[in-house]
């Protein structure tokens, strides 16, 4: 006979499991709202949770796995390169720079076509693919702009006004976020921290336009709404805008003004030859 505590407690884990039985059976009957793609854009199901939109597939006309896909005859050489640097039972450990070029050979973003090709390359089964390309947000499952901007979003970023920055962006090209300008060439996404706390808030600019022989990825920092928006029309006149801060009072990530420490050389320790000590 169990003590009425631990027949209290078994009656409460009996119904969770009973309540959570009901709840999958539900699921389970109740239609999906991304039963295709027409349905999820018509739904907004995209915009509302874009993050897990992240982690399943839909077949589509130009995302399918029967589509034919492969690297290019100079990528196969730089494929060729990566596998070079890992004994030949461990080709998997190429994966991820094998997916980087795949992206920017494919214009900014990854088709499931591209992963098998992959998983082919590399001797696994494609879900060891699958998993490493929806596990990291570098990795685009679905098309991009020529220009893909990421706005950092981390804490640092945001209290310098990021969000300010993103609805710049936003409303400048006319787009939601992870939407594509109906012209190709811009998309914004965001992105967690890239490093630049110090420089808050900046953007990382993805530039697919000269396919993988010409991929760049810069840093702008120190931005203002207003200045973004410039970066935006310079990338569309095909002009390079400066990369790093945009603040003209910095250098690097020096402070506004120049230097007020450090001016001059550092005295060296009291004893360098450490042999002599």
């Amino acid at each position: 006979m169990l003590p009425p505590a631990a027949r209290l407690a078994a009656r409460r884990l009996l119904g969770l499991a009973s309540a959570s039985a009901s709840q999958s059976a539900a699921r389970r009957l109740s239609p999906s709202p991304i039963s295709s793609p027409a349905a999820a854009a018509a739904t907004g199901y995209f915009s509302r949770a874009f993050s897990s939109a992240l982690n399943y597939h839909i077949d589509s006309p130009d995302n399918n796995p029967n589509m034919p896909w492969e690297f290019t005859k100079d990528n196969m050489e730089k494929v060729n390169e990566i596998l070079s640097h890992y004994p030949s039972n461990y080709k998997q450990s190429g994966i991820i720079p094998m997916l980087d070029l795949a992206q920017q050979q494919h214009g900014g973003w990854v088709p499931v076509a591209a992963m098998d090709a992959i998983a082919k390359i590399v001797g696994v089964a494609p879900i060891r693919v699958y998993e490493v390309a929806t596990f990291y947000s570098m990795f685009n499952r679905t098309k991009v702009g020529k220009y893909h901007l990421l706005v950092c979003g981390t804490t640092p970023c945001m209290i310098r006004g990021s969000r300010d920055i993103e609805d710049a962006l936003l409303k400048h090209l006319g787009v939601k976020r992870n939407e594509v300008t109906s012209d190709g060439l811009f998309s914004v996404g965001e992105m967690e921290c890239m490093g630049c706390c110090v420089n808050a808030p900046m953007i990382a600019v993805a530039d697919y336009t000269k396919g993988s022989d010409g991929y760049t990825y810069n840093y702008y920092e120190d931005l203002t709404p207003k200045r973004v928006v410039e970066l935006v029309e310079m990338l569309r006149r095909g002009e390079t805008p400066p990369r790093g801060t945009q603040n003209p009072e910095r250098k690097n990530c020096g402070p506004a003004g120049g230097m007020t420490t450090l001016l001059g050389e550092p005295k060296p320790p009291p004893c360098r030859d450490l042999d002599a000590c």
